[in-house]
């Protein structure tokens, strides 16, 4: 949640992991035995990782609430800060794309993969739910208009990967690398200030921001669907989805509790993303730090 003191161009947003992995089937296909045995021992990495990044999340909109609503002299959108933001933001969207790389593989594992496509919409059509009511609630406070923040867009990029969940890693580094560059050459490059406000919105989710607008989490599909795309990539590539007697990763390894911890973490970034802030602000208010001002 974003405070009234948002800025135009301030892109800061983030979100949640795609979805949860679980255990797999008890009796996997030939060719998907061995991802079955070490999904576990991996999905302690992926999950540790999100944790990070929602403890990153956390620590930017502590940060964030003490310049908006505690006016101290901390400019959390540029800089240090502004920086910090879109490592996180970064950071979630691209183990999105990771997940999505380990799901589609045990969807596949498991005999599922017609039913995936219809998962996915489901999934998909759920987070972009969530992104249109913090849209909502920001409208309602008078907070600035989240047009297309990071839960829409991980929503909407659910969906859109599902043509793209069998190609080759490489494919989808060469088609999310261009994706990335094009999305920031035409945020740095146009905007909407010549159409009306409502061709302004539509055009919002693929890059070209709108003007007059105050938008605390912007996160379009360009350049961020590429960097799903390659999170996907590394997902294929590093966890070796998919592929018989491949190799691997934290077979053999035994997380510490410290590693543990950051893993419940992740498992649920989701239920943090969507309640941290309200505590934040009402532990700050309480404890008199800051004045929300609404």
């Amino acid at each position: 949640m974003r405070g009234p003191r948002a800025r135009r161009g301030d892109r800061r947003g983030f979100g949640p992991r795609p979805e949860r992995l679980v255990n797999g089937s008890a009796n996997p296909p030939a060719g998907a035995r061995e991802h079955a045995q070490g999904k576990a021992a991996r999905l302690w990495e992926v999950d540790a990782a999100r944790g990070v990044a929602i403890l990153m999340v956390v620590l930017y909109h502590l940060v964030y609430d003490l310049d908006s609503f505690g006016g101290y002299p901390i400019d959390s959108t540029s800089g240090f800060w502004g920086a910090f933001a879109d490592v996180s933001a970064f950071a979630f969207v691209f183990l999105a794309g990771l997940s999505l790389a380990l799901s589609h593989a045990r969807a596949s594992g498991e005999g599922r993969a017609n039913s995936f496509g219809r998962y996915l919409l489901l999934r998909g059509a759920r987070i972009f739910a969530y992104g249109m009511l913090i849209t909502l609630v920001f409208w309602a406070l008078d907070f600035g208009a989240v047009v297309f923040g990071i839960l829409h867009l991980i929503g909407a990029s659910i969906v859109l990967s599902y043509p793209f969940l069998k190609l080759r890693p490489s494919y989808l580094a060469l088609l999310g690398l261009p994706i990335v560059a094009a999305g920031i050459y035409l945020l740095a490059t146009y905007d909407a200030s010549n159409f009306g406000i409502v061709v302004a919105v539509l055009l919002a989710p693929f890059g070209i921001e709108p003007i007059g607008l105050s938008m605390p989490d912007y996160r379009p599909l360009l350049p961020w669907f590429g960097v799903v795309l390659l999170g996907l990539a590394f997902g294929k590539a590093a966890y070796d989805t998919g592929r018989p007697g491949a190799r691997t990763r934290g077979e053999t390894e035994d997380p510490t509790f410290a590693v543990r911890s950051l893993a419940f973490l992740g498992r649920h970034t989701l239920f943090i993303y969507l309640v941290h802030q309200p505590v934040l602000v009402a532990a700050l208010w309480v404890l008199g730090v800051i004045e929300p001002g609404f």
